[in-house]
């Protein structure tokens, strides 16, 4: 006879299909959930989806908080109602001083075939806000700014480990002789040259958006 649910979470970590069984949902919304990082979660050499306990027990101590963050995240309801669900549009965060290249940037993102959602701020400071309130899937940032600058902004989001899956642009007109004086900017960030690069920004945004969209439509793995 098998052991009762609530007894099976003792385990230390569950399949995809013993997460899914636990929480109520289907296979496929755990293996979003995990993917998107609601729950902790790993792959095995051999490929198969494993969910951490810890991660299982914190979500069913709070299912209305942390669900309805993570939906209202990563997930639309789909027009005909059928309960069905697709991912929301890709954010992006634009980080400049300049009110003008601020237009600039929402009137050109606008028309890309991406079709990403926009989000501004004129700081280092209001951008950490905007992180915490609209968890961007790329960060577009000018170096130069008043209150806290670029520099300062690039280093606070790097040193955080939730930020840590968050792709980052630099887009400035320090030459590099400058950037490399006032400290430099974190490794693996590129630094495109101002006027803005919109061609190379959009492709970047693309490659982004279809990693994102393989990722959300992988054939669901053996559990």
């Amino acid at each position: 006879m098998s052991p009762p649910k609530q007894n099976r979470i003792q385990k230390i970590f569950c399949t995809t299909r013993e997460a899914a069984d636990l929480l109520g949902v289907s296979i496929r919304t755990a293996q979003l959930w995990s993917e998107n990082g609601l729950l902790a979660a790993w792959k095995t050499a051999g490929g198969h989806r494993r969910i951490t306990r810890d991660s299982i027990e914190h979500l069913l101590g709070r299912p209305d908080n942390a669900v309805a963050r993570w939906v209202a995240h990563s997930m639309r309801a789909s027009p005909g109602g059928t309960g069905m669900a697709a991912p929301a549009a890709f954010r992006i965060l634009i980080v400049e001083d300049d009110a003008s290249l601020r237009r600039l940037y929402q009137a050109k993102l606008s028309r890309w075939p991406t079709k990403p959602e926009v989000v501004v701020a004129s700081n280092g400071s209001e951008a950490l806000d905007q992180i915490k309130l609209h968890e961007p899937d790329l960060l577009v940032a000018d170096l130069q700014m008043p209150g806290m600058d670029g520099f300062h902004m690039l280093n606070t989001i790097r040193a955080a480990p939730e930020h840590s899956d968050m792709a980052v642009v630099v887009v400035s007109g320090l030459d590099p002789e400058e950037i490399s004086r006032r400290g430099d900017v974190p490794a693996g960030i590129p630094i495109l040259p101002k006027p803005i690069p919109f061609d190379r920004l959009a492709s970047i945004t693309a490659e982004l958006v279809a990693r994102r969209q393989a990722a959300a439509t992988e054939p669901p793995t053996s559990t």
